[in-house]
């Protein structure tokens, strides 16, 4: 009788629990799925290099646009091969003010945008400042495991070990190793600048910054033998200028530049009904136009 009981009461006290909890387990499981479809490769065989401290766990939540990832610990690419591969590939850095990944409009959604046009995608999970309760999330911090690092150094590592993962192994995923690129999105333009300014074994062929030109006090400087470069921005975002004045650094460098400013997008394209609504189809363009992708017939 007490065994019966006590079961009972577990049963009960179960019900509850998911009751109380089954809409944040939902929303997680959900998360997960929709970006839980493709292989993940870790970039270092290790503990990232200046993370061995960083005891806590990577996190997802559902955001207003979509699942977002927080506290990357493990940076790695998860790779979309494209159904009809041409031999372009492209990196793809989520923004999220280096606190979270936007893992849907701007990695999953924007790596199957590109499987459409025949190009493998892989979307960069790079390190982010720690959040949560009792986190420290000022640049640097000043308590905890992340204490005197600056997190947007080693997302832009992360970058460039990113490229070097994917160029070393070209052969293995079957991609041409002089077409990769990167395309980075906001914050997710740090990765993709380091990658630009790194060695040429890990520089990418080709790079799109989307509202990703860096803040509206970026020092703008050209990288020795920096590859073309693909702009767009919105004439509302408050950072519009640093895109406009880094194609203008690449315009007097003689390097293959080109720049969309939307009249109206803001900042992450988030106002919707304008040109900005089909900016991936420019980025097509633009790689028909430089022979990345094949040209239209």
């Amino acid at each position: 009788m007490k065994f019966k009981l006590r079961l009972r009461s577990v049963a009960m006290f179960a019900m509850v629990f998911m009751a109380l909890f089954s809409d944040a387990f939902a929303q997680t499981t959900t998360a997960l799925i929709s970006f839980g479809e493709a292989k993940e490769f870790p970039l270092y065989s290790g503990v990232a290099p200046g993370s061995e401290k960083w005891d806590y766990s990577e996190l997802v939540v559902q955001g207003k646009s979509g699942p977002q990832l927080k506290n990357v610990v493990r940076p790695s690419l998860l790779y979309f091969p494209a159904p009809n591969p041409t031999g372009t590939a492209m990196i793809v850095a989520p923004g999220g003010g280096t606190k979270s990944l936007m893992m849907s409009y701007e990695g999953v959604d924007i790596a199957k945008k590109l499987n459409d046009f025949g190009v493998d995608a892989f979307v960069l999970k790079y390190r982010l400042i720690h959040t949560g309760p009792g986190a420290d999330t000022s640049e640097p911090s000043t308590k905890g495991p992340q204490s005197g690092q600056n997190i947007r150094e080693l997302a832009g590592q992360d970058g460039i070990k990113a490229m070097e993962l994917v160029r070393t192994r070209a052969a293995e995923f079957k991609i041409q190793s002089n077409r990769i690129g990167m395309i980075g999105f906001s914050a997710g333009g740090g990765p993709a600048r380091a990658a630009m300014a790194g060695d040429a074994a890990t520089r990418p062929n080709f790079v799109a910054l989307i509202y990703g030109a860096g803040s509206a006090t970026q020092t703008v400087s050209v990288p020795k033998d920096a590859p073309p470069l693909f702009l767009a921005i919105a004439a509302d975002d408050q950072a519009y200028e640093t895109s406009v004045k880094t194609f203008l650094a690449w315009r007097t460098a003689n390097i293959p530049v080109e720049l969309h400013v939307f009249q109206m997008g803001a900042h992450g394209f988030v106002n919707k009904g304008g040109a900005a609504d089909h900016f991936m189809d420019r980025v097509a363009d633009w790689m028909r136009g430089n022979h990345w992708l094949p040209g239209l017939h």
